[in-house]
């Protein structure tokens, strides 16, 4: 049995602090006796010892307390920071206002040694100033931007953002910027079908290195300038193929005089002004001569061909061209006319764009980056190239802007699936916390309606308080659902099975002013899933409609709801181009209602715990929460599209099953001599009501003291002989000098050795006594981990009933 307990610290110091008063006192009114006896005054002795107590008693006290006003000023939970940031793949460091570090993650350590503060990162160029002034930003206006900065292992987007209760805290993000492969993608359009296109339309392209040699050119070049079209490209340079007759007019050098004058036009794809890089040539027959007025309809002509975004501009900034890679870029519509470059920026950002323009438009220097964010896009950062343009007659600068939006897609898909990983880790640590704490106070509760029966003034209080506790339990399984953590049954099954299942349910749920459409697609394959899960999803989705439809109408229109399954097939998949779903072959359910509708920027939120668009008080916001973790856990995927004023789509995709069986997997299959026997705590075969009473010696390994206890005090009353131990090892001591135990109640996870690794050792001395083990964890994510025979488990919170149950039930087995 657990021996009684030692004072702790705070008891032990308040009995110090009692005798040392006391203690005092004696003291005094022994100096107030002499002084008496000296001065023959008592009058003057007891206000001097009455004045010695009391100032020395005062003095105490305020010197106890001092420690305590000091203990209540903390800072911050920097263990708790670290675990929220620390699932992220990108780096990720938090600072205070004093500018120190309060907690780094994996990945900042990795990429910068030593995890130094920022803003001073080992960035080259100007990027510390940048970073630097992107934190004054974040702090004067919540966030701040930094793109591309330079580090010996690549370039990061930085972005700055100001959190905390109070906006006390900056988190620094570093998300590898995107690369921009412009080389590759010249190479790509001069050697596919768009060269060709070109050369339909009588245009020569090629692609030089920073060395004047050929990398790549399209077919019209290669017959025209090369011996044989198989020519290696990087035998001669580029300028060997060209030369300049005598009336100063560039042709190929295969044609010689003979030939056609050429216009030569060049796109830089180097970045960086200060070096050379690799150009792109383009080479059009200029057979009216140098100077005419098809000079730009031929360079207009040649730019709409290309993909790239381009557009040229006159040397004071107007537009004189844009093709349409570029409005598409830009974000404009079939109407918009910008006049000036700075038109399509914000307008922090049009300074640097007319600096530009009109820099390069009186410079010899090749290209640069300017890095800017677009009106139709204010918080995502771009990069427009802008070059000089010598030789395009009215044009005087050539602007590049590349069409971001699937990198921009790619980069939010990996960020929201980043954070929904971070919040379900931590969901799933903060439920199985909460269901040790669940456990206790049911358990207590149950022992109290013990003592009291129907009719006692407190025993509505104590049911009361097991209510709201089973309440709690329930919001614990929705984190668990959401974090894919729970307990789930699969089967192989179909999905209008289940949706036939639920549908009267649905009707109900969905009340009189809302119609159910229900419709079943054809060649649907059989889906591997827990039936009980699935149809909280289709409920949960269902009562989401109702309410955005009711939200519509204000509760007094009609509405619909659309119900309907359909098979998807691998290359549907490719053209959805969704890049976190695989190609393989779904069956899919989608319900589609004419609610309300979901704004845009809620619309990256829904899924997450806790976040609700309803009133106070109408929704957990757990519902959506839980369909993502169930769908997830099944292997499947959910997609949300929404407008507002009109409606919301929910798709789930889950995977076609392929076994060789198609019945109910739930069924345990037969197993081999050797396998370990793992199964859920047996069903009692007593009516649930008669008193679960029993005999024997078991030993509960719990960390949780409340928890301990609980178990003790339930399993003594059903009269079994109750031994408890704190962790693992105090476990195997237990064991070490006893070893009459029927029957081992062990937590799983614990500090030092937890319980599968006591379980381990115990199985060397007591190979048959079974164990049953008890977790605010998922059973299913804990088979994975637990490969030993005679394992039972009984999932938190339960209550002393289910304890006394499991207990009894397991035991009856081991003895019949």
């Amino acid at each position: 049995m657990a021996s009684k307990a030692a004072p702790t610290g705070h008891t032990a110091s308040r009995l110090a602090d009692r005798a040392l008063l006391a203690f005092v006192a004696i003291a005094g009114l022994a100096s107030a006796a002499l002084l008496m006896f000296l001065l023959e005054s008592p009058f003057f002795a007891a206000g001097f010892a009455t004045l010695f107590v009391s100032a020395f008693g005062i003095a105490l006290i305020v010197a106890r307390r001092k420690p305590a006003t000091v203990e209540t000023v903390q800072g911050p939970d920097r263990i708790l920071i670290r675990a929220a940031i620390e699932s992220a793949a990108m780096p990720v460091a938090v600072t205070d206002r004093q500018g120190i570090l309060i907690a780094a993650n994996s990945p900042f350590e990795r990429e910068f040694r030593g995890a130094p503060t920022p803003p001073t990162l080992p960035f080259s160029e100007d990027g510390v100033e940048r970073l630097t002034n992107a934190g004054r930003t974040a702090w004067r206006d919540g966030r701040g931007n930094a793109p591309s900065l330079a580090t010996s292992r690549g370039r990061y987007d930085a972005s700055v953002e100001r959190g905390g209760e109070q906006g006390d805290f900056l988190v620094w993000r570093f998300a590898p910027a995107a690369t921009i492969d412009l080389v590759g993608d010249a190479r790509r359009l001069l050697e596919s079908s768009a060269g060709k296109a070109l050369g339909i339309a009588g245009v020569m392209g090629v692609l030089v290195d920073a060395d004047g040699k050929m990398i790549a050119a399209n077919q019209v070049f290669r017959h025209r300038a090369l011996d044989t079209p198989q020519d290696r490209l990087r035998s001669r340079a580029f300028t060997d193929y060209l030369e300049t007759g005598e009336d100063q007019l560039l042709r190929l050098a295969r044609e010689g005089e003979g030939g056609p004058p050429l216009r030569l036009v060049q796109v830089p794809l180097q970045a960086d002004a200060k070096t050379d890089g690799p150009l792109l040539f383009f080479m059009l027959d200029d057979i009216a001569g140098p100077g005419q007025g098809t000079d730009r309809q031929n360079i207009q002509a040649l730019l709409g061909m290309l993909p790239l975004g381009l557009a040229l501009a006159e040397r004071d900034g107007r537009f004189l061209y844009m093709n349409a890679a570029f409005r598409r870029a830009a974000g404009l519509d079939d109407e918009a006319q910008p006049v000036y470059p700075g038109d399509l920026v914000v307008d922090e950002d049009k300074t640097a764009v007319a600096n530009a323009v009109r820099r390069f438009a009186n410079s010899a220097s090749i290209s640069a980056d300017i890095a800017l964010r677009l009106k139709h896009q204010p918080d995502e950062t771009v990069a427009m190239t802008v070059a000089g343009a010598p030789g395009l007659g009215e044009a005087a600068v050539l602007l590049s802007l590349k069409d971001n939006s699937e990198d921009e897609k790619l980069k939010r898909q990996v960020a929201q699936a980043t954070k929904m990983q971070a919040v379900g880790q931590l969901a799933g640590g903060v439920a199985h916390d909460f269901n040790n704490i669940l456990t206790a106070i049911i358990g207590h509760c149950d022992l109290m309606l013990m003592r009291h029966t129907p009719g006692d003034s407190d025993y509505d209080d104590i049911q009361q308080i097991k209510s709201n506790s089973n309440r709690a339990a329930g919001l614990t399984r929705q984190l668990l659902a959401f974090s894919r953590q729970q307990t789930l049954r699969p089967q192989i099954l179909q999905l209008p099975d289940v949706v036939s299942e639920v549908s009267n349910l649905l009707k109900r749920l969905l009340g009189e002013t809302v119609s159910l459409d229900i419709r079943h697609g054809r060649n649907l394959g059989p889906v591997r899933a827990d039936p009980g899960q699935l149809e909280q999803v289709i409920v949960n989705l269902a009562v989401n409609a109702r309410d955005a439809i009711q939200a519509r109408t204000d509760g007094e229109g009609r509405g619909v709801l659309k119900l309907e399954t359909f098979a998807v097939s691998a290359r549907e998949v490719e053209a959805m181009g969704y890049e976190a779903m695989p190609a393989a072959e779904y069956t899919a359910f989608r319900l589609t209602d004419s609610g309300i509708g979901i704004a845009p920027d809620a619309l990256g939120k829904i899924f997450e715990p806790f976040y609700t668009t309803k009133e106070v008080g109408k929704g957990t916001g757990l519902g959506l929460s839980t369909v993502y973790g169930i769908v997830k856990q099944s292997g499947g995927y959910i997609f949300a599209d929404s407008e507002v004023g009109k409606g919301t789509a929910f798709t789930v995709y889950l995977p076609v099953h392929r076994g060789d069986d198609t019945a109910d997997d739930a069924a345990p299959a037969p197993a081999r001599e050797d396998a370990p026997v793992r199964t859920e705590a047996p069903k009692p075969d007593t009516p649930a009501s008669a008193e679960p009473w029993g005999s024997g010696t078991i030993l509960v390994v719990e960390d949780e003291d409340m928890v301990r206890a609980v178990a003790e005090r339930a399993l003594t009353r059903q009269g079994y002989s109750v031994v408890t131990a704190q962790d693992g090892e105090d476990a195997l001591e237990i064991i070490a000098e006893r070893k009459d135990f029927d029957l081992v109640l062990s937590d799983v996870v614990m500090p030092g050795m937890d319980g599968p690794a006591m379980a381990n050792e115990l199985r060397k001395t007591m190979p048959d006594v079974p164990i049953l083990f008890m977790s605010g964890y998922a059973e299913e994510q804990l088979r994975k981990s637990i490969d030993i025979e005679q394992v039972h488990f009984l999932p938190k919170p339960f209550s002393v009933q289910k304890l006394a149950e499991a207990v009894r039930a397991i035991l009856d087995t081991a003895d019949s």
